[in-house]
Order: structure tokens, then sequence, then C-alpha cells
């Protein structure tokens, strides 16, 4: 970790940035450059949580963008002495995966059907999709999902992410899916996991129910319809944008003490005539429609709300398939509920709508509106409540105490930005039910249970039977139960697996423990837990965040991180989110790191700041790759004048120590910057530092640096420095070239160099007068802009110019005359103290 070598590996005639990705990369990777260092103590690692990015075809910009960001810190760290634990996953299961498979193969899951160990997969995707096994199935996920991975490791490879890829893991691999059903096991045997059969979000697509995180809502066009209703006393009139759910109506509800309905116990549902209760319900609007609302099982979620608070009846007549039961629910008319029977929603809308027309209860025509729909964030279609059993981690949702802890480890985390503090306090204070984690699919991690079958084979959900912890990870549709047989599998007086698998949420929330080693590697637990740092997107912070403290405290009673860095999103042209389900992903990463070279991508990148948007901008990656490219030509130049030699030699010229102080100041800012964890101010400090270096310090000094003497090994001390402080800064940023310029003089790789200090330019440049650098530039500046108003070249000479200003300033300027007047090309330069207020410098040609 210190930068101790001076050997030159010689300087290249043309140097080019095409191809460092190319050399580079697989350099690092043969090397170990980035390999983490498991015999350091805790202390002494910086351990990321990074995120496992969803392997469901291919990656955007925006994740360029935001693991530039995280990269960046690991670098800085590493540099900075830490042992850097910074490993790479891929969630690959899930139904995005499953999705994927059925479109991409033209096949579909159909868990009855037995195992064929040959089949394969056709060479086209047919117009009917053909069912496999669930095993087959399974297995086709797992085939894509590595070619998959294979390409997401070979863009994160030539985007230079600085991961230990001997640390990768999947959240379908086996130690992730031992680790998620052991925390599984872990809270149900705390009571913290539950089964129940309850209402829940459903998507009709998936074929899954659903979490109340992975919701969204969608603006969709509607109708009111005003039914009428039978009452005592006369008709009673609401309002519902969900008519065909009439023969699922259990109650109507109004604001407690509305006198309109006061003394009204119950009415009779129009067409099928079925008495149902009237109640009050403080969440019942007063103001809203007639004011009194329709209970039905289930078309919303204050459906479920008013169902569980006054305990109603249930009246299910919507199938897991998405169209009506073919059977009445209890207590309504078989004749009546008939033709509803086997339809869409839709369908049974427009037929439901025809006969309350028919029958004079639809008043007026429908009321046409646009109002928010649940929507799975994955699915296509509008979700609806069904009535399963489904597994449940409690989450604060129905429990204040557990709620008010969750607050207090939020209050723990130290936030960037800390304004995204608030939309995890507004996450949690919004939860309305426990965490739903059961998923009806199959490629996943499946839920590690059996259950006792009776003498009906009815299963016995109350006494579950569990895996030994040294058989996991199980899959319980293959396995069997501890002291069971194959041949006691679904038969009565046997037992039966749990279909279900997890929702992905719930091994992912496990990243720190999955890639810690809890419960499978205690060193490398104690050595890297709990982690320094968890990047990722401020829109999952309901889903992975929060889940993830949750865990965290439910099996270890801790946070699993110091602290959340949340970025923002890319914008596109029209200042729209860039992202895979909006179909805007202006171009594919690889095309743009071809065309521009990774380091300018990374410029790109590393301009957004922690939460704040960046708009894509293709001017921006010319720039940085511009950027590289002079940083490539100006360290050639710097290096071709006997640079390299120089490293560590006195710096006794004025200008030269002026650079190296003003130098010094910018890594003081950068190093403040990263501690802070803002990249984008420790880059511009240091680009800003570099033009000037550039433009400003090598034209001053390059003839002096050209000659003999102490003057001529004063600048080249100078520039061995600055380039070798320059390059270490420039390296979280833009590793390839800086990488490459590096092994042009010096051993070992910048990578793994020291972070540059105040200290070591101070050793060189003892007293310094940073504004020297300054009045310099400023001096050139006016001689150049001189030229440029006349039209003339740069190379012209000026016979005579005269300086005019403070005598204080004057004085400071005739400290560094020689390399003023050689850069500007100047013959003779009078000096012409107290003329003017500020510099003036006037040339006469």
């Amino acid at each position: 970790m210190t930068d101790t070598g001076t050997g030159r590996h010689g300087l290249p005639e043309r140097p080019s940035l095409d191809g460092l990705e190319e050399k580079w990369a697989p350099r690092w990777q043969e090397e170990g450059t980035y390999a983490f260092d498991r015999s350091k103590e805790r202390a002494d690692v910086y351990a990321i949580d990074t995120p496992p990015p969803t392997v469901s075809g291919s990656l955007h910009i925006g994740h360029v963008f935001s693991y530039t960001h995280t990269d960046t810190v690991a670098r800085f760290q590493r540099m900075r002495g830490k042992a850097v634990f910074y490993p790479m996953g891929f969630d690959d299961n899930g139904l995005p995966t499953e999705r994927r498979v059925q479109n991409l193969f033209g096949v579909r899951c159909d868990p009855s059907l037995p195992y064929d160990p040959s089949w394969e997969p056709p060479a086209k995707a047919p117009k009917e999709a053909v069912s496999i096994s669930r095993r087959n199935f399974v297995e086709l996920c797992g085939r894509l999902t590595v070619e998959d991975e294979k390409g997401f490791e070979a863009l994160w490879r030539r985007l230079g992410l600085s991961v230990d890829w001997g640390l990768t893991y999947t959240t379908i691999g086996e130690k992730a899916r031992a680790v998620s059903q052991r925390a599984f096991l872990a809270n149900l045997a705390a009571g913290q996991a539950y089964t129940a059969e309850a209402p829940t979000l459903w998507d009709i697509g998936f074929r899954t129910a659903v979490a109340q995180a992975e919701l969204e809502d969608r603006e969709r066009p509607g109708a009111y319809h005003r039914l009428r209703f039978h009452g005592p006393d006369g008709p009673v009139e609401i309002d519902t944008t969900r008519p065909e759910l009439l023969p699922a109506c259990v109650a109507l509800v109004h604001h407690p003490g509305d006198p309109r309905f006061a003394g009204l116990t119950s009415v009779r549902t129009p067409f099928f005539d079925v008495e149902v209760p009237v109640r009050e319900h403080p969440l019942a609007a007063a103001d809203k429609g007639t004011g009194i609302a329709m209970v039905c099982t289930f078309g919303d979620l204050a459906d479920v709300t008013w169902w569980r608070d006054l305990a109603l009846e249930t009246r299910v007549v919507l199938g897991r398939d998405g169209r009506f039961l073919p059977d009445a629910p209890a207590g309504v008319p078989v004749a009546a509920y008939q033709g509803l029977a086997g339809l869409t929603v839709n369908a049974a809308r427009a037929e439901m709508v025809r006969v309350l027309r028919e029958s004079g209860d639809l008043l007026g025509e429908p009321s046409p509106i646009t109002h928010p729909v649940k929507f799975y964030e994955r699915g296509d279609r509008p979700l609806e409540i069904v009535t399963s059993r489904q597994w449940f981690i409690r989450n604060g949702g129905r429990d204040p105490r557990l709620r008010e802890e969750l607050l207090e480890r939020g209050r723990e985390l130290r936030w960037v930005p800390e304004s995204m503090r608030h939309r995890y306090e507004h996450w949690v204070g919004g939860l309305t039910g426990d965490w739903l984690v059961s998923r009806q699919r199959f490629f996943g991690v499946a839920i590690p249970v059996w259950y006792p079958l009776d003498a009906d084979g009815e299963p016995d959900y109350d006494r579950p039977l569990l895996p030994d912890d040294a058989a996991l990870p199980v899959d319980p549709s293959s396995d069997c139960p501890p002291g069971w047989s194959e041949e006691q599998r679904d038969v009565p007086g046997g037992f039966t697996a749990d279909p279900d698998v997890m929702d992905t949420w719930a091994t992912s929330s496990l990243s720190p423990q999955i890639v810690t080693g809890w419960s499978t590697d205690p060193d490398l637990h104690a050595r890297t837990y709990p982690m320094d740092l968890r990047p990722q997107g401020q829109e999952i912070i309901r889903t992975w965040l929060f889940s993830s403290v949750l865990r965290a405290g439910q099996l270890t009673g801790d946070m699993p991180w110091r602290r959340a860095v949340l970025n923002g999103w890319i914008l596109d042209p029209d200042h729209k989110k860039i992202s895979k389900s909006q179909g805007n992903a202006v171009e594919t990463p690889i095309q743009l790191l071809e065309q521009y070279g990774s380091d300018a991508v990374r410029y790109w990148a590393a301009g957004g700041r922690p939460g704040a948007d960046l708009a894509f901008e293709p001017a921006q990656l010319k720039v940085g790759r511009r950027l590289a490219m002079k940083l490539l030509n100006a360290s050639r130049f710097a290096l071709g004048l006997g640079a390299a030699d120089a490293l560590r030699q006195p710096v006794t010229e004025p200008l030269d120590r002026a650079m190296l102080g003003r130098l010094a100041e910018v890594v003081v800012t950068a190093t403040a910057a990263f501690d802070d964890y803002q990249h984008t101010d420790a880059l511009q400090a240091t680009e800003t530092f570099f033009w000037t270096f550039c433009d400003d310090y090598i034209e001053l000094v390059k003839n002096r640096a050209y000659a003999e003497g102490s003057g001529g090994d004063s600048a080249r001390a100078a520039l061995a420095t600055g380039l070798s402080v320059l390059l270490r800064l420039f390296a979280p940023f833009l590793p390839f070239v800086t990488e490459e310029i590096w092994s042009w003089w010096r051993y070992g790789s910048v990578h793994r160099s020291t972070w540059p200090t105040r200290y070591e330019l101070s050793r060189v440049a003892p007293e310094s007068d940073p504004s020297l650098l300054d009045l310099a530039g400023e001096a050139l500046r006016q001689v150049r802009r001189a030229k440029s108003d006349r039209k003339l070249s740069m190379k012209t000479d000026v016979p005579l110019a005269e300086a005019l200003g403070p005598a204080d300033l004057l004085d400071r300027l005739e400290s560094i005359d020689g390399d003023f007047r050689a850069a500007a090309r100047i013959g003779k330069l009078d000096l012409l103290r107290d003329r003017t207020p500020e510099l003036v410098i006037a040339c006469a040609f």
C-alpha cells in the first residue's frame, strides 16, 4: 500500500485510450489487485453490501451510474489502507426470471407433470406454450440466468468495478438458499413468522400473491355506478366502481353518527336480494359519494380493513385465475349467480351492469372517472384480492412497539443524503399489515416446511414439519422431512410439502448475512459485520433497505451496516427516469463503453451526487474522454522531460512549490469530500486543478524543465510529484488510464498505492505560496488574450511587455520572472509598480 517504486517501464510513442480495458481488466484479475485480505481484523476492513442486480435480461445506463459511485468509494478506501470487502451478487430468482423464460422458450410450468431428464427446449419458441414439469422449468431458469450473469460480469469488468469476483454469490445459489431458509426457520421459532388464511393481494397474470412493498398506483379509467339497495323504509343509494362484486357484498358502512343513516341496520342487495348489515366505521367518508359504501370480499384494501375490523362474513366470488368461481358463495341465490360463473372481471362487470339496468337498480348511466388502481410493480393487470393461505413475517404493521424499534433503527443509520431517512420513516409509519413472504411460483427459495396429513388427507398447518439445520438447503417438493419416506408423500396419514417459494426480497434482505458468512463462516462474519456501507436506489428503501433492517434486528439484534448512500435516477432527454420497465433506455451500456471508453462513462456517472438525479448527456461522455486523453498526453509529456527520475528530489523554485502547495489544498478537499461520501466534489476539485496544471503550470515551466541545473531539477521533481498525486486522485474515477500511465514509470498498481496526503507534498515543498500559481496563470492569460485579439499565434514573440500593478504583487511576479517570460515568449519585461490597482500586462508587438 505504499508508493515505493521508481522503475520506468518505458513511454509509448503514441499513447492511446483504445484497448486499455482489454489490457488491464484481465491483469487485475490475474494479479489479485482487488482480492480481499481476510487476515485483516474488523477495524482494518471496509465492507460493502453491494446491490445484487436482478438478472432478467440486460443492464441499462442507470446501473452503470449507481455502481460507479460505489466503486469510487471502494477504490478510495482501498488506497486509504483498508482491506476492502467488495462482493458482487446476482438476484436471479423470482418472477422476472420466470417471465423471461416463459417468453423466450415458449414454456409454462405445470407442477403436476413428472420430471423429464432428457427434455430440451425447442430451438424456436412455439406459438402455443409447452407445459413442462417444475424441475424442468427450474433447470431452464437456472440455465438462462447463468448466461445472463456471464454478460453482467463482462460488463462490470469492462466498467472497471473493483469487486473481488471470488466472493460472487447468487440469490438462488446453495449458500444463499441455506442462509435464507435458516433465517426463516429462526423467524418461525421466535414467533416472527406465521402462516394464515387471509385476504391477499393477487396478481392474476403471475398467479401469485404480492406484498405491500411491491405495489404501485397507476392511473386508470373507470366509472362510478350508482346502485339502489332496498331498505326497510325505502331505497339506499351507493356509488361503486366494482358493480361486478355485488354478489360478494357483505355489508354497507357509513361514518359513525351520520344522521342520514340513523336507525338503518340492514338492507337487501339489488338483483340478488341478499340481506346485509349496515355498520359504522370511522374510515367511511361522509363526504364521498352518497356517504355510504358497499363492503365486498374483496374489492380493495378498504374492504379488507372493514371486513376485519367489523368481523363480517366472507363471500368469495373471484378465483386465482381472475375468473368468477363456478359456484355461488353461501347465501347468494344460485340462479342469480350463474350468469357470472366463469367470467373475467371485465365481462362480469358488463353483465352485472346489464342485469342491474334491466332491474331498474342501476340509477342513470355510469359516470366516467380516472382513478389510481393498485398494480404489482412488475405486472400489467390490476391486482385483485383473494383469500389464500400465505406465510408472513412480522414487520411492525400491526405492532406499535416493533414499529417504534424500526424507526429508532432508522435514526441510528447514517443516511447520505440525510433527507432520505424521511422516506424510510414514511414507509414504516404507513405499514398496514405484516410482510407477506410466500409466492406461488417455482424459481425461488423454497419454504422449508412440510405438513402432516390427517386420515382424510387434509394438512395440519398448526404442526409443521421442519428440516434439520445440517440438511439445508432443502426442496420440500423432492426432499422428505426427517423420519419420513417418499412413499408417505401426499397420502392420508403421510405428509405434504408446502408448495410455495419465498419472495425474492426475503432472500435479498439477507445479503449482509449471506456475504459475510452469518451461520456459515464465523471467522469471516467477525471480520466484516456489521458492514460499513449499503449503497442502493432510493426507490427500494421500502423493500430492500427496510427488510434488511428488519431481518438483522430479528436475527442478531443489530443494524447490518453503519451507513446507507442513496443514488438518484438517470433521466432521459424528456427528464423521465430511465428504466427497463419504461422502455426508454437510450443505449446499452456496452455500446457507450466501447464508443467512448470506460473511463469517459465513469467520469459522466461520477458527476451525479448521492440522492440527486442526473440527465443522460452524451456531451459529458465526450468531455470525459477528452479529460482521459489529456491526462495521457500531459503525463507522456512530463515524463518525457525526465520527471520519472526526479521523484522525491528537492523542489526549490517558488513556482514549483506554489503548484505543489495548491495541490496539497486539493488533496485536503478531495479527501474530505470522499470522507463525506461526496465523490462529485472530489472529482471537481481534482479536475479543476488538473486543467490549471496542464494549461498554466506545464506551459510556465517546460522550458526550465528541459534545462540542466538546479532550476531544471526542481521543475522535474515538481512535475513528478504533481503527476504522482494527480494519478492517485483520479484513480477512483478513471481507473484504466491512471493504471496505464502508472505502469510507464512506477512499480505495482496505482490502485494499491497510498492515497496522497498534505504531508507528502509539504515534505518536498515545505514553504509554498499557492497564490503565486494564480498570479502566474493570470499574467499568462493576459498575454494570450493580447495575442488572440490580434489574431497572432501563441508562439509569437513579444519584444517588450510592461507589468503594472501594486508593488507587492509585482515583487512576487518578479520572483517567477524567468518562467513567465519564457512561457509568454517575452523579450523584455518592465515592472511598473503602483500604476494600477490590479495586475495589467501590456504587450508591444
